[in-house]
């Protein structure tokens, strides 16, 4: 579907020449004189390479008809990542360039919302947080609650993980996924 470039806005997928980018950012300039234009900075989705375009803010772009929708996780194995759509019992394989920094914290029936474009993965997004068992950590020393330090931990996941002092091991946490941090003890 054709779009005017000064429509397009972060994370609105665009098809060029038949591949997909991501918006990573759009900027309209208005200069005194002259024709106002739209810049786009955009990440191709087949390679991860960045680029950048600039179009008359009255230009028609193609905007790729993306599908967001909420899928949950199966498995992992050989041929990449296995998800699917809880609605029509679809399955669809993500490749680990699509799964990327996610990887870790995904877990077997965990929902996910899932970007597919002409049934292909293109984009995943992780919830928020995510609560993990603690493995293993250091038991805490005496007199060491009082002061803000924190010890590390290491999860069911393997990941590690700097926790409160009183934190044991057997603990249920929940993770930021963003930037696998320490959030809170899980209320279960």
């Amino acid at each position: 579907m054709k779009v005017i470039a000064s429509s397009l806005r972060r994370g609105a997928v665009v098809d060029m020449d038949g591949k997909l980018y991501i918006v990573l950012n759009a900027e309209n300039i208005h200069p005194g004189k002259g024709t106002p234009v739209t810049q786009l900075n955009m990440r191709r989705i087949s390679d991860g390479v960045k680029v950048s375009e600039r179009y008359r803010t009255t230009e028609q772009v193609e905007r790729a008809i993306v599908d967001d929708r909420p899928h949950t996780f199966l498995y992992q194995d050989g041929e990449g990542f296995h998800f699917m759509n809880p609605e029509t019992y679809d399955q669809f394989v993500a490749t680990a360039d699509i799964v990327g920094d996610a990887a870790p914290w995904l877990t077997e029936g965990a929902t996910v919302m899932l970007s597919t474009h002409e049934d292909v993965p293109i984009a995943l997004e992780l919830p928020r947080t995510v609560t993990f068992e603690i493995t293993d950590t250091e038991p805490a020393t005496k007199g060491q609650t009082a002061s803000s330090s924190y010890k590390p931990a290491i999860l069911t996941n393997g990941q590690k993980v700097l926790v409160p002092p009183y934190i044991t091991a057997g603990t249920k946490i929940v993770v930021l996924t963003e930037d696998g941090t320490y959030l809170e003890r899980a209320k279960d």
